[in-house]
């Protein structure tokens, strides 16, 4: 049996969401009142109604327990790469590599490249997230293409950034390999629609896809995320268990007991009393990309110019990324003592995978030998109970998230529930969560710019855009 059919164990692994900092019992004034929590409840009632009713349309909802076909065929395909290459790059930008980086971070070695290959038990990765020529060309320089696999990831199969990349990558291994070029590329695509999945079908290429409904943010339950993992060995079936188990907690009709909701009721507030700066600070290193994945899902889900109705709101929330304890010496500075216009979030890990004792040494200096005989363990966690109780002092909201352990099971559950606070929060606000008008403007442009046929007369806009004056730059 797997231990997360173990239902006591499944309850071990929990993630527990403490909002007590947020609320004016703790942090005073400007702290959330338990009315106003007690207000909301018609308004979460309602969004829970409507999210449920449109469970139909949010397919990433469904990733949990619709993809045992695919899982077997990706799980072939990542024996196969592991078996045959040494390297597996994955060229795609957003939520085709935010999601497989975080994963990544959060669940293998944390200097697992570094590994030699007995140790390390995959290919090396490499995702690909910009089109910096310096970074493409350094790329080249420590891989060897004939021993490299590339995953190339876009749901609409004319991504700039990532067809330029499967542009570049197709003629050096066509220069290297003649006509068994095929076998070093994987696409990841719609299933019918874009250029990718073109170029795949007449090349014959493995490919797979990005179900409909399932938008580049909510995507790494899919194969966009799960491919990467499976080939460096995480145990993806434990991933999307966990999700499950997180789907259960967000279907909760309590919603004080649903943290998807609960966590999206206070963001809302917080925005409703002019917090429009959310910081995640996940206390572990494996934890740090779950904060950029984050950003993008809550930036560019909820950063809308116009609610459902037509009406210019403007809305959002800026996230901002955060470590402790690094940036305890470069932001905390700020959250105690600036502007009342952030939330912070902690990430706490209950139980970390390893423990390193901190050992005797200089006993004649009180001010290092209190070190001596604590552990690293107690220390980052000390450090952030007290980041957590100065930021509580400063009168500044903040709440604490908590992973028992860092496992495939509860990163599952983590990404779920944040994807499910989104939603909550989009229907909150009354707005469209899963488009983003402000990314396709720029886009158009690129294609506009780059002389993509069709894109005339956005180019024609883009030249008789006012000239940039001289007296304004230095």
């Amino acid at each position: 049996m797997n231990r997360y059919e173990n239902k006591a164990w499944r309850e071990s692994m929990r993630i527990r969401v403490d909002y007590n900092n947020m609320m004016s019992d703790f942090i005073g004034e400007r702290g959330i009142r338990k009315a106003q929590l007690e207000a909301a409840e018609g308004a979460l009632a309602a969004a829970a109604a409507s999210l449920e009713e449109k469970r139909g349309q949010m397919k990433w909802r469904d990733l949990p327990y619709n993809q045992d076909i695919i899982l077997r065929d990706m799980k072939a395909a990542a024996s196969y790469v592991r078996e045959n290459f040494d390297n597996f790059v994955v060229f795609g930008i957003g939520g085709s590599a935010l999601g497989p980086i975080a994963v990544q971070q959060a669940l293998s070695h944390l200097r697992y490249n570094e590994l030699p290959k007995e140790k390390r038990g995959g290919p090396k990765l490499y995702v690909e997230d910009n089109v910096d020529p310096e970074r493409m060309a350094s790329l080249f320089d420590v891989i060897d293409i004939e021993r490299t696999a590339f995953n190339v990831i876009t749901k609409s199969g004319s991504t700039s950034e990532t067809m330029a990349q499967l542009l570049l990558v197709v003629n050096l291994l066509k220069k290297r390999l003649g006509d068994k070029w095929t076998d070093h590329i994987i696409a990841t695509t719609d299933k019918d629609k874009g250029n990718l999945i073109k170029i795949a079908k007449s090349n014959n290429l493995r490919t797979f896809y990005v179900p409909d409904g399932v938008g580049g943010r909510f995507s790494e339950l899919c194969p966009v995320g799960l491919l990467a993992a499976a080939v460096c060995g995480i145990d993806v079936d434990e991933l999307l268990a966990g999700a499950a188990y997180a789907d259960e907690l967000c279907k909760n009709r309590n919603v004080w007991s649903n943290p998807a909701a609960t966590m999206a009721v206070l963001e809302k507030l917080a925005m409703d009393a002019g917090c429009n700066i959310g910081v995640m600070m996940p206390y572990a290193d494996s934890l740090k990309y779950i904060a950029d994945w984050y950003a993008q899902l809550w930036a560019e889900s909820l950063g809308k110019a116009y609610d459902l109705t037509g009406a210019r709101i403007n809305c959002g929330q800026t996230p901002v990324k955060a470590l402790g304890v690094t940036d305890q010496h470069s932001q905390v500075q700020l959250y105690t003592e600036g502007p009342f216009d952030k939330v912070i979030t902690f990430l706490r890990v209950d139980e970390y995978r390893q423990n390193v004792v901190i050992p005797r040494a200089f006993d004649e200096l009180p001010d290092v030998a209190f070190l001596s005989g604590h552990s690293f363990n107690e220390l980052i966690q000390s450090e952030q109970r007290a980041t957590e109780y100065a930021v509580l002092k400063s009168g500044h909201l903040n709440k604490t998230i908590t992973v028992p352990e860092v496992n495939a099971f509860t990163i599952g559950q983590l990404l779920y529930i944040f994807e499910v606070q989104t939603a909550f929060a989009g229907e909150l606000l009354n707005i469209n969560a899963f488009d983003q008008p402000g990314v396709e403007e720029g886009k158009n442009a690129t294609y506009a710019l780059l002389g993509k046929p069709g894109y005339e007369q956005k180019k024609a806009e883009l030249d008789a855009a006012p000239r940039k004056n001289a007296r304004y730059t230095v």
